[in-house]
């Protein structure tokens, strides 16, 4: 079986509207092979040629003069893609970025983002179904998951796609939400995929001697209590 091969992907932007004009300042990827992460990372700051809005300033800090020097989007188009290149990208509120992903690469005269990749999952998509009625940005996933997010006190892509790839680890690692049926798609239409952890060599854990003296008492004062009648009774 080939290794399952996923991208935590971000990207910081001067503001909300891809469609508007507003264009990607930053990017931050996150390798994990075969749910261990690997070292592997990129992050790229991009000269966009456009301010930020005073909003996303506040939210990402990273100013017109800092990225004066950076390359542009379509100086590093080519290491994006292949950093990407058939891998399951997963991204927070996959819409967004991916709106932005696909204006970028438009301008360049490349194909829209999802002809590059394996699939998407949207993990917000899949925080919603898992903690319905409950808060799921970033930081409330971290908050819940106890995932270490002193660090962000302003958002960056790369910082926040390593606290995703957390975030996910811990969302994923229970055997209910990794063994679900793959092919749902939120009503934004990304397509929330599901891990199969057939592929995986998971330790058995055997019970010492006092749990299973513990387990032998239980399992006696339960036949007490019904008289004897206990199924295991009847099967022994």
């Amino acid at each position: 079986m080939a290794a399952l091969r996923q991208i935590f992907l971000d990207t910081e932007t001067t503001g909300l509207s891809a469609d508007q004009g507003d264009r990607i300042v930053e990017i931050g990827c996150v390798e994990m092979v075969q749910r261990k992460l690997t070292g592997r990372n990129l992050h790229l700051y991009l000269n966009s040629g456009r301010e930020s809005h005073e909003e996303a300033l506040k939210v990402h800090g990273i100013t017109t003069e800092f990225l004066r020097d950076k390359p542009t989007f379509a100086q590093v188009v080519d290491e994006f893609l292949a950093f990407v290149q058939d891998a399951e990208i997963i991204i927070h509120n996959a819409p967004f970025d991916i709106a932005f992903l696909n204006a970028e690469l438009q301008l360049v005269g490349r194909p829209a983002f999802r002809e590059h990749i394996a699939g998407v999952i949207d993990s917000l998509a899949l925080a919603k179904e898992m903690y319905p009625g409950k808060r799921n940005g970033l930081d409330a996933l971290c908050d819940r998951l106890e995932v270490d997010n002193s660090g962000r006190t302003l958002h960056g892509a790369l910082l926040d796609a390593e606290l995703l790839a957390d975030v996910y680890i811990n969302m994923t690692r229970g055997q209910n939400a990794l063994m679900m049926d793959s092919g749902d798609e939120d009503k934004s239409g990304i397509k929330v995929e599901r891990i199969d952890l057939s592929g995986f060599e998971l330790p058995v854990l055997s019970a010492n001697a006092q749990e299973l003296g513990a387990h032998d008492e239980t399992l006696l004062q339960i036949d007490k209590a019904s008289g004897g009648k206990t199924v295991w009774r009847k099967v022994a």
